[in-house]
C-alpha cells in the first residue's frame, strides 16, 4: 500500500507508491516535428470513448475531462500504517499510511494539440476544471 517514509538524515519524508509498477507503458515515443499526429488515437488510454488500463471507459467527452487515476499514487481508502518504535534500529525504519486522491487531467479530446494550440474558450474550461 502506498506509505511514506521519513528520511532520518535530512528530517523529510518520501512518499512510496510501489504498486504504480503495474502502470502501462508504451514506451518512449518521440515524433518527427513534420509528422501528422491524428487528433483521435485508438490507442490511446486518455482519447474519448477508449478504454482505459483498467477496463474503464471514458465518456465521448467534449472539453476538458477529469477522472480518478486508475493507477493513482494514494487512495483515499487504504489502510492506515503505521511503524513508529522506540529501539535505536526501528526509530530509523519509520513509516506512516497517507491517504488522497489523484485525478487525470485531460485538457482537450483532440490528441494532437498542446494547451498553449488551444483556443481561448478551450483554455477557459481547463482553468474551470482547475478552480473546481
Amino acid at each position: 500500500h502506498p506509505h511514506r517514509r521519513h528520511n532520518p538524515l535530512n528530517n523529510s519524508w518520501v512518499l512510496c507508491s510501489p504498486h504504480r509498477t503495474k502502470r502501462p507503458w508504451q514506451g518512449q515515443q518521440e515524433t518527427v516535428d513534420n509528422e501528422s499526429i491524428p487528433s483521435y488515437d485508438s490507442n490511446c488510454y486518455l482519447c474519448p470513448g477508449n478504454i482505459r488500463a483498467k477496463g474503464n471507459r471514458n465518456p465521448e467527452y467534449k472539453n476538458t475531462f477529469i477522472f480518478t487515476n486508475d493507477f493513482a499514487a494514494v487512495n483515499i481508502d487504504q489502510p492506515q500504517l503505521r511503524h513508529n518504535s522506540d529501539d535505536k534500529l526501528s526509530s530509523l525504519l519509520r513509516a506512516e499510511g497517507v491517504k488522497g486522491e489523484c485525478k487525470v487531467m485531460c485538457f482537450s479530446p483532440r490528441h494532437n494539440i498542446t494547451i498553449a494550440e488551444m483556443s481561448e474558450d478551450a483554455i477557459i474550461h481547463v482553468i474551470q476544471a482547475w478552480v473546481e
